[in-house]
């Protein structure tokens, strides 16, 4: 059944038999809505994309062609893991564009975060458009758009680039099968469509990337700054066990500097601000309990390794009063 809210009897998926349920009402309307007409996904890799496109995959095969954008803004590896498992594991249509450029120019100078996200939606679009033409016949656009996506762009705390229509202009119809599931329930999904673990439990990542954690005007050596603090990050995190055990946790480099010392030097560098923390359905969220230890570790790494940071800060807000993002 297709709705357009969540209904407020609607039962949690948190078990594999209502995961199967749902996978296969939403196959069913997955066909409906589509017919024999061609879709195109926009993949990033996160967890919602994922789900939507093995749905896409078992509903209507190659008439799904997944867009993975490269855009500059996002982590490291990401764009190389993408390709290595949905073009060649997975085996579905994969188109990759690497736009890189072409987002940072259209994002120089732009410090509001929500002109950055506009931009950054408005870009994707526009790529899409773009291999849309040279496909022909497609009429939808398939997206990861969830519950908490519409909740929070309805409340006016932030906008989604996947949580609104797109311009008149464009003729595409959208599709949306896992919009009114929370996070986990998504993860629930794909575990019950096969996906491996290293997919159903990645980290959620926002849209617009790393965008939103260059904090402010984005400028290529800060950005760069944000990518690798928060791939030393994640490594540390992996190799104390800790990235099953806490649900999000990346880094953001605001755009200010401070004194400090480095190889008995004066510095002027920026701050790294470290988020980690844990929730069910990401509407309310508490930091991590870190052990000190790890936190000076990581500390460490990051100050003497990534150039530019010379103080690493702990954000231990809950949400709320801050959101998850800082952005």
């Amino acid at each position: 059944m297709v709705y357009d809210r969540r209904p407020d009897d609607f039962k949690r998926i948190n078990t594999p038999e209502l995961a199967e349920a749902f996978i296969a009402d939403q196959i069913e309307e997955i066909k409906k809505q589509v017919g024999d007409k061609k879709v195109l996904l926009a993949l990033s890799g996160g967890v919602d994309s994922s789900v939507v496109a093995a749905l896409l995959i078992k509903a209507i095969g190659d008439q799904l062609t997944c867009v993975h954008v490269n855009h500059g803004l996002l982590r490291k590896g990401e764009p190389e893991q993408v390709i290595e498992v949905f073009g060649k594991e997975l085996g579905a249509n994969l188109i990759y564009i690497d736009a890189t450029d072409r987002f940072l120019d259209k994002l120089a100078g732009v410090s509001d975060p929500e002109k950055k996200r506009m931009i950054i939606g408005g870009e994707f679009i526009e790529v899409f458009a773009e291999e849309a033409r040279k496909l022909e016949g497609v009429d939808f656009l398939a997206q990861g758009t969830i519950w908490p996506d519409i909740l929070e762009s309805e409340d006016g705390i932030k906008s989604h680039h996947n949580a609104g229509g797109l311009p008149e202009d464009l003729k595409f119809e959208l599709v949306e099968p896992v919009k009114i599931l929370f996070k986990d329930e998504v993860r629930e999904v794909g575990k019950a469509l096969g996906l491996p673990d290293t997919m159903v439990y990645r980290q959620p990542f926002p849209g617009p990337g790393l965008g939103v954690r260059c904090l402010g005007a984005i400028t290529r050596d800060r950005l760069e700054a944000v990518r690798e603090s928060d791939a030393i990050l994640r490594e540390e995190f992996a190799k104390d066990g800790l990235d099953n055990d806490v649900w999000q946790f990346f880094t953001v480099v605001p755009d200010f500097k401070s004194t400090g010392i480095k190889d008995g030097k004066r510095t002027f560098d920026w701050p790294c601000v470290i988020r980690a923390v844990n929730t069910i359905d990401a509407i309310t969220a508490e930091p991590a309990e870190l052990d000190w230890d790890f936190v000076q570790h990581v500390t460490e790494r990051i100050t003497h390794e990534v150039p530019g940071i010379n103080r690493v800060l702990w954000d231990v807000t809950p949400k709320p009063t801050g959101t998850i993002e800082w952005e």
